[in-house]
């Protein structure tokens, strides 16, 4: 098949969307697919919209794939007959992250006319294909495909698990980009607040929303967090391996996760995750099993979770290695990339 994908920026972004548009490329290209990725340069919301003035749909393609990321660039291209199948691969919605009510119901309106444009849907999630269908109703064509979450193989074993909980000061992990949505702000009022003295990495890009991430930096300096909460910024393979081995469980409090694939990377670490009902985490995080679901923005409940944890080594032992199955339980990457194409070669 000759294949396009649409996306902003580039392919090579550390994220967790990227990683799965990025892994199912080097799939479907291994299997004789020929892949053309099309890259609009990132820009604000407005600027994207006046993209349908200028972008035409490429020629000479069986399919095309787009990252629903990309739909306020789309949806005057998409209009009309096609000359092929148009895919969306959706992560999540923007008008499903928290923001005011006046801005998500110009999103939902854009992304609802987006959505209604494209011949099928390539789902990350049950939850993600649940918003969109009572969005637009179900009779399209679509496949619920969990994003690749084994790139690095069986990471950690019981022994070791069992040796790290050893340790005396909890150590806590946040992985995510430092912006807003995904919560870092929750989790330093909860440590800032802690009886027992505990390790914090953040491992982020600190340039997506530049000034989330100066009010983090501030709010750290300012409560004298510095000497146990420390920013890295952006880091892959080896380093980050090496924060995943060194911390004891894993905290992003974030307002909406269309999967939340570093809840089951953290998990193949023997990390117990702890996220939000908000989106779907809940996919991924069995409450009281292998992490902990907490309402959104709820500092007192998190706070309770990490004292317990960090006091009773034994149940932190548990959910480690029930962390740990649940990984190792999650469907491989490369059976899930064959649903995606198959069902593009029912298009096709």
């Amino acid at each position: 098949m000759k294949i396009g994908l649409v996306i902003y920026g580039s392919l090579d972004t550390l994220s967790g969307g990227y990683m799965y548009d990025r892994r199912l490329v080097e799939y479907l290209r291994a299997r004789g697919d020929e892949v053309e990725i099309i890259s609009l340069p990132w820009r604000n919301y407005a600027a994207h919209l006046s993209d349908n003035l200028s972008f035409k749909l490429p020629q000479n393609l069986d399919i095309l794939i787009q990252d629903e990321l990309n739909h306020p660039s789309l949806i005057g291209v998409n209009r009309g007959k096609h000359p092929y199948p148009i895919i969306s691969l959706v992560h999540h919605l923007r008008c499903s992250e928290l923001r005011p009510k006046w801005q998500n119901t110009l999103y939902r309106i854009i992304e609802k006319k987006y959505l209604q444009s494209v011949d099928g849907f390539i789902f990350n999630s049950q939850t993600t294909k649940h918003v969109v269908n009572s969005l637009i109703g179900s009779s399209k064509p679509d496949v619920v495909a969990y994003p690749p979450t084994d790139r690095f193989g069986d990471a950690i074993s019981e022994s070791e698990i069992e040796e790290r909980g050893k340790k005396k000061e909890l150590h806590i992990l946040f992985l995510g980009n430092v912006m807003g949505r995904k919560g870092l702000h929750t989790l330093l009022e909860v440590v800032k607040g802690l009886k027992s003295k505990v390790i914090v990495d953040v491992v982020g890009s600190l340039t997506s929303e530049p000034e989330y991430a100066k009010q983090m930096q501030e709010y750290i300096a300012q409560n004298d967090l510095s000497s146990f909460v420390f920013l890295h910024g952006s880091l892959n393979n080896e380093p980050l391996i090496e924060k995943f081995k060194q911390a004891h469980l894993l905290v992003v409090p974030s307002s909406y996760e269309g999967f939340g694939i570093v809840y089951l990377e953290g998990m193949g670490f023997g990390l117990p995750a702890i996220g939000t009902t908000a989106g779907a985490a809940g996919e991924v995080i069995r409450d009281g099993v292998d992490g902990f679901l907490i309402q959104l923005g709820d500092s007192h409940s998190l706070a309770t979770k990490l004292q317990m944890i960090n006091e009773r080594r034994d149940v932190l032992l548990q959910m480690s290695l029930a962390a740990r199955s649940r990984y190792l339980a999650q469907p491989k990457w490369n059976q899930t990339a064959n649903q995606i194409r198959e069902f593009l070669r029912s298009f096709a």
